[in-house]
């Protein structure tokens, strides 16, 4: 019976896209508000829940205890030990993820309606009563503790903490969430208990549903199965003032092939321009090997297997990020090359041809992140956080091609910044000299 139930769940997690999604906004009795997608055709749910704040609630001194603490809500709840928490949820052949990043705690479970009350309270047994065993405790932070010392012997990770604590400083942005390997082992039982009080709150929640339920049993779903949470959490931390000088930065690293992370000041997401921006940036490093970075950067002249850049707006900053390796007598001219294009679009911008091109790929490639009940749900809870309409996924590709040639000329001239570029590079690069701030 099982391994029907695992079939019926990977048939549904394999769901064409929907040529259209229908959202309904779903009021709890007890106040909290969920999205909707109903789907009836499977018997098959999934749920989204996201918590605002993440692993940048971590309480001063206690970097990593929200990490920590996510990595144990699975390892037992209630009365059932880790062991007994995994037997239950694969009888019922429910699904949990748990996940955390700077800006939220993200839970995913995906469950059949047959066994969605035994389903949820096994869930609700996770998030309100964990257990956190001391045998759990020290298995998960030895899992932890390993991540840490494998991402110091990882140029990419390197490269990544060492332009955040520049960009960001002292702000929870400008560290690991995984914390250090000192103040991973500091750790007390005590301390994830009061980052699950700090994290897991109903003032912060967000969900997102797709499938085989009505609004009246969602409302009933989520008020069983948060509402019994505190009423609020600890403060959101402030706004990042970020601090991205001009220059190089070489971090030593015994390695025949330079890393190099590179980035500049960015815009938000709910910026009006966004949109062009993100046509610009497909143009200019996003649009994988149609991009003129990768074109210029390995095309041309043969300086690395991969170069792309992103837009990175998060909840308490923004910034415009690129990454590059090369070899470490070419990592330079690299970034010569990466500087030149980057001053090259801030100056004349796209063509007609580029811009028409990015417009048929981004707004072609937006139905195919439909595909499935727990996709689907999850964009609904990012809209909710986002700020953006219920009829948002209707629209979007509408805003898009309302982008005009001068609407990207124009961002392109304010928002790329070629002298206020910052590059990490993490090797023993050839002809490169620490430069921060010149």
């Amino acid at each position: 019976m099982r391994l029907i139930y695992a079939l019926i769940l990977s048939l549904a997690a394999a769901l064409p896209a929907h040529a259209e999604v229908n959202i309904q906004s779903v009021t709890s009795p007890g106040g909290l508000t969920a999205w909707l997608v109903e789907e009836h055709s499977i018997p098959f749910v999934a749920l989204e829940i996201r918590f605002r704040g993440g692993a940048s609630l971590d309480a001063p001194g206690k970097r990593g205890a929200i990490n920590l603490m996510t990595g144990l809500l699975e390892e037992g709840a209630a009365d059932m030990d880790a062991r007994a928490f995994s037997r239950a949820s694969e009888e019922l052949a429910t699904s949990f993820g748990f996940d955390v990043s700077s800006d939220s705690l993200s839970i995913s479970a995906r469950f059949l309606t047959e066994n969605r009350d035994a389903s949820i309270t096994l869930l609700r047994a996770a998030l309100q009563e964990p257990r956190f065993d001391n045998e759990a405790i020290e298995r998960v932070r030895g899992q932890v503790l390993s991540i840490i010392q494998s991402d110091q012997k990882d140029p990419n990770d390197i490269a990544g903490e060492a332009f955040s604590k520049i960009a960001f400083g002292d702000h929870p942005y400008g560290s690991s969430l995984n914390g250090t390997l000192e103040s991973v082992a500091a750790l007390t039982r005590d301390d994830l208990v009061a980052a699950h009080q700090a994290v897991l709150a109903r003032d912060r929640i967000y969900i997102g549903a797709v499938g085989d339920i009505t609004p009246e049993q969602l409302g009933s779903l989520v008020d069983e199965l948060l509402g019994g949470l505190p009423e609020t959490g600890a403060p959101m931390p402030p706004v990042a003032e970020v601090s991205i000088p001009s220059g190089v930065t070489i971090v030593d690293f015994a390695t025949p092939q330079s890393v190099a992370l590179f980035g500049q000041h960015g815009l938000k997401q709910s910026d009006p321009d966004f949109f062009a921006a993100t046509i610009m940036n497909h143009v200019l490093g996003g649009g994988s090997f149609e991009s003129r970075l990768m074109n210029e950067v390995r095309e041309k002249r043969g300086l690395t297997y991969g170069v792309y850049s992103y837009l990175a707006p998060r909840d308490l900053a923004e910034t415009y990020m690129g990454s590059v390796s090369s070899a470490n007598d070419r990592i330079g001219q690299a970034i010569e090359v990466i500087r030149d294009e980057w001053a090259k679009m801030a100056r004349d911008g796209v063509t007609e041809d580029e811009l028409r091109d990015a417009k048929t790929y981004i707004t072609g490639s937006y139905p195919l992140r439909f595909d499935g009940n727990a996709p689907i749900a999850s964009i609904l809870v990012g809209m909710q956080m986002l700020g953006l309409p219920i009829d948002y996924i209707a629209t979007r590709n509408e805003k898009v091609d309302a982008v005009t040639l001068a609407n990207v000329q124009r961002v392109a001239g304010e928002l790329l910044d070629p002298e206020g570029l910052h590059f990490v590079v993490v090797g023993q690069p050839g002809g490169l000299e620490t430069s921060a701030g010149n």
